[in-house]
């Protein structure tokens, strides 16, 4: 696995906010930090959140805090589709899905497109869990990506929502433009 030590920033373009993200390379896989400003239908929120990913880039830890409403959510999963939650129990609604796509970040864009590594036109539909900025409820969704332009350009679709983009990425899979929802700064 390439080692990884990076800082990134994203602005959102369809209202106000920002994104301080830092990933890093640990012993056996990954660990992603963020502090997240923004607003959702004019309420305001802050949020930390923190993934633990294997070297397969395959969710193992996530744990969400929001600083207005001390709401949190903690999840775990064994890398293969299986979810538990703070206490330890199971969470079969979250059966299937390896991913997770927070609505506040680009960055949860990069984990199947890092983990997949798909090949020029090729496409793969995954199971999802999504979890909506500020209500942390995470839900299990359907998403497809397709890849337009090898470790550059993919196609994102949210089947279960009919919304699709063209993701442009760098050289790591890291989000540069995602069209009307966030920017890359640095």
């Amino acid at each position: 696995m390439t080692v990884l030590d990076k800082a990134t920033r994203w602005e959102p373009m369809d209202r106000s906010g920002i994104e301080h993200l830092h990933v890093r390379t640990t012993t056996g896989g990954l660990v992603a930090q963020s502090v997240v400003v923004g607003t959702h239908n004019d309420a305001k929120y802050g949020i930390f959140y923190r993934v633990v990913l294997d070297a397969n880039w395959a969710v193992r830890e996530l744990e969400i805090n929001d600083t207005a409403t001390d709401q949190k959510l903690v999840l775990s999963a064994d890398g293969k589709g299986k979810w538990f939650d703070a206490n330890g129990t199971h969470v079969a609604g979250l059966d299937g899905c390896v991913d997770i796509d927070i609505s506040a970040t680009p960055f949860t864009n990069t984990l199947p497109i890092r983990r997949l590594q798909l090949k020029h036109g090729a496409a793969q539909v995954l199971r999802v869990v999504y979890i909506p900025v500020p209500a942390l409820k995470p839900v299990a969704v359907e998403q497809r990506y397709t890849c337009l332009q090898p470790n550059r350009l993919y196609r994102y679709e949210g089947l279960t929502s009919g919304f699709m983009a063209e993701l442009s990425t760098d050289e790591d899979g890291f989000v540069v433009d995602y069209p009307g929802l966030f920017r890359r700064l640095s």
